[in-house]
């Protein structure tokens, strides 16, 4: 799937005690050498340093770090991530199989590798976000940080991504922690297992066992990633659950190792093994050149660097090997043992950590950079993450007690040290942002329409909502908006429960946004509020595919033909209220969608009214407004971008069909200026990229009432598109106002 920015991984190994045949470390780097020299040339199985693991971690780092640089040609360089779990898989079941640990030990062991590397990032992060973002990305940052201190960052970007009220937000500096999440609680749950079937059970009937749970865990967790990347990407892409198989695959390659190492010096095992560490090398290197954002992922996609990082690891039991690595003819694992890799692969973790809060921190502070720009803050970045790994991972890991109470009292200083941290940020943010307990106070209904709010020089006396609740300024009822993965919308009734005397809110996330304007329509009238909304579906009949997901969303379709069946077969409203976002395809399939849509709605026999989408900023407002200190003319954004042509409001198709339109787009974006505001008369309009406040909303309530309930409206009724209030009659626009009016854009292209 990769989303906007798809996060990476770091493998929280880079050597680790593991099955003879395997690799032996955990140990001092120099104690390491002597070992891998004095294991060479002695026949069967062996205990040395894997150089090619070492080269592998090299590679799969630098194509992360090449995606997040946005290198041209390495477009699919996120499929690191998937070669780090693979090898975590591989090292984790080589250690948890091949000697016998006690849980605490594990733990300590793991602590003392993972923790405090990642603390130190998290509170150099934590500073940096304090000096360098605004306050309310300093607020989301502080929550990141909680969730990854906590080792649960995974789920925190699962509620976040699945959430359309989140959307068009900057991507967290604390992102890529997620997958440390993930690795953390594949620890916990592999080590219980493994070292729990060890305990109980012993010789063959352990080994079967243990190969017998990582099958089946291996099987179902490949199940539902394949399931889950149709239906729920953001949670295929983060959760534990769709990521379990690939360190799985890793750790079948463990399991079959020993077998494969007492007949690694046949020839015709060797010469297969070879094969099997180039195809795997290539297996690992095609993605990265091949696959995209519109790639679905991981899905079936993922096995292709899966399976061939797999292969790498059960190939280095033969000539891919430590003893063989420079011997012989030209192999893979000769390759992914050339120093620069291996040195790459050594820094891996400590680099990986720094340079996503350096990319994004750059971003946030000076806007969207060029690739070679963030191509040398990657560089940059391998200083700090240097200095990590010699001063922090290294003493931390051979210098201290082995004791399992050492490790686990640096483990717990490595969880509170970042906690506090991001507590200590969090309070900053929320003094700068000011009571966030504040409710939003609605302005008087005619309050955008002229001066008189605000000072001199474009700097908002108080603004409504107040910033530290502006992203939250939600419509009630968000039980009422869907998920994209369903395809039938609740009964979602406000108010009244008669049948008939209901308006009916129909449309996407835009049509959503006017909840609490409909629902003052309603009540006014002692009518119910029937809502029938699916976020990022057009009512318009048309298909909708997300390039990004990689995928055409059906359920889009399915959901508004079981909606409009819905209609048809229930009571008549008194009205229905069509909205939603006007960027679905281009002028001309969004016309023939809308003639699709309207044929079936007007054989219902009801009045039908059409809401003019507001404009699009483009960019998130409150973020925007919280880093210029509150001036509202610094968050102003293009009026040409702002708008898309509307067969409804441009075409003609309002008055075909009988529908009452209202465009408040020359309200939200008044005058014939080249910008649209932000913020009108100490109202912020926006709560994110494209939605309104619900302050706003309600605010326009009255103007909804003029504009389309102006006339009787009984069942079968219809108002033609060419009834209308009077310009400048109580305040409320014309009715049916084109696009063009009042400075907005005509037709245009999209």
């Amino acid at each position: 799937m990769p989303t906007a920015v798809p996060p990476t991984s770091s493998s929280s190994e880079t050597h680790t005690d593991l099955l003879p045949g395997v690799v032996r470390v955990d140990r001092n780097p120099a104690d390491r050498r002597r070992d891998t020299v004095a294991e060479r040339g002695r026949p069967g199985p062996r205990t040395a340093f894997r150089p090619d693991i070492e080269g592998l971690r090299g590679l799969a780092v630098l194509s992360v770090l090449a995606f997040h640089s946005a290198v041209p040609g390495l477009t699919g360089g996120y499929v690191g991530v998937d070669v780090f779990f693979v090898i975590s898989g591989f090292l984790i079941t080589g250690l948890l199989v091949g000697r016998p640990l006690g849980l605490g030990d594990f733990a300590a062991r793991r602590a003392r590798r993972i923790l405090p590397a990642a603390a130190t990032v998290l509170v150099a992060t934590a500073a940096a976000g304090g000096a360098l973002l605004d306050p309310l990305r300093g607020t989301d940052l502080a929550r990141d940080l909680i969730a990854a201190a906590g080792q649960f960052a995974n789920w925190r970007f699962v509620g976040e991504q699945t959430d359309y009220l989140a959307a068009g937000r900057d991507p967290s500096p604390l992102q890529h922690f997620w997958s440390l999440a993930v690795e953390n609680q594949f620890y916990l749950l592999w080590g219980v297992l493994l070292l729990g079937l060890a305990r109980c059970l012993h010789g063959r009937r352990r080994t079967i066992a243990i190969t017998t749970a990582t099958l089946a865990v291996g099987g179902l967790s490949l199940a539902l990633c394949l399931r889950w990347t149709a239906t729920s990407a953001p949670l295929a892409y983060f959760s534990t659950g769709s990521r379990l198989w690939e360190f799985a695959a890793g750790a079948c390659a463990a399991l079959a190792g020993p077998a494969l190492a007492a007949r690694a010096e046949r020839r015709p095992v060797r010469r297969t093994l070879r094969v099997l560490g180039w195809g795997g090398l290539a297996a690992v290197l095609a993605p990265v050149v091949l696959y995209d954002r519109t790639t679905p992922f991981p899905g079936t996609a993922a096995l292709l660097p899966v399976l061939g990082a797999a292969a790498v690891l059960l190939a280095g039991h033969g000539p891919l090997g430590a003893a063989d690595a420079g011997r012989g003819p030209l192999d893979a694992g000769r390759l992914l043992a050339a120093r620069p890799l291996r040195a790459a692969g050594r820094l891996s973790y400590a680099w990986y950590l720094w340079h996503w809060p350096v990319l994004t921190i750059a971003q946030a502070r000076y806007g969207a950079l060029p690739w070679t720009t963030l191509l040398a803050l990657t560089a940059a970045s391998a200083l700090p993450a240097w200095l990590t790994l010699r001063l922090v991972e290294q003493p931390l890991r051979y210098g201290s007690s082995p004791a399992p109470r050492r490790g686990l009292a640096v483990g717990a200083s490595a969880l509170v040290i970042p906690l506090i941290a991001a507590l200590t940020l969090g309070g900053g943010t929320v003094r700068a942002l000011g009571d966030p307990s504040a409710a939003p106070v609605a302005a008087p209904a005619g309050a955008v329409d002229g001066p008189g709010l605000l000072a001199p020089g474009g700097r908002v006396l108080a603004l409504t909502p107040p910033l530290a609740r502006a992203r939250e300024d939600f419509p009630p009822g968000q039980g009422c908006e869907i998920p994209l993965n369903a395809d039938r919308s609740p009964r979602c009734l406000f108010g009244a429960e008669s049948g008939s005397d209901r308006i009916v809110l129909l449309g996407d996330s835009h049509a959503g946004q006017w909840i609490s304007a409909a629902l003052a329509l309603a009540e006014q009238r002692h009518w119910g509020l029937e809502v029938l909304v699916k976020p990022g579906c057009p009512l318009a009949t048309l298909t909708v595919r997300n390039d990004v997901l990689g995928r055409t969303f059906e359920e889009c379709d399915r959901w508004r033909e079981n909606t409009l069946t819905r209609l048809a077969s229930g009571p008549a409203p008194r009205l229905v209220l069509m909205a939603g976002l006007n960027r679905y395809g281009g002028p001309q399939e969004r016309a023939e969608g809308w003639t699709r849509t309207l044929d079936r709605l007007t054989a219902l026999g009801v009045p039908l009214a059409y809401l003019g989408d507001t404009p699009m900023p483009g960019k998130d407002i409150p973020t925007c407004l919280a880093a210029s200190d509150g001036r509202s003319d610094a968050c102003a954004f293009p009026r040409d971008t702002a708008f898309e042509p509307d067969p409804l409001l441009d075409g003609g198709l309002a008055a075909r069909y009988g529908v009452r339109t209202l465009d408040l787009g020359p309200l939200l974006c008044p005058g014939t200026g080249p910008s649209c505001p932000a913020v009108l008369e100490g109202v912020v309009l926006y709560r994110d990229t494209g939605h309104i406040t619900d302050t706003l909303a309600r605010v326009l309530a009255p103007r909804l009432d003029k504009g389309l309930l102006g006339a009787a409206t009984g069942p079968g009724a219809a108002v033609p598109a060419s009834a209308s209030v009077p310009p400048g009659a109580s305040g409320a626009p014309s009715a049916s106002v084109p696009a063009s009016a009042s400075g907005a854009p005509g037709p245009a292209q999209p």
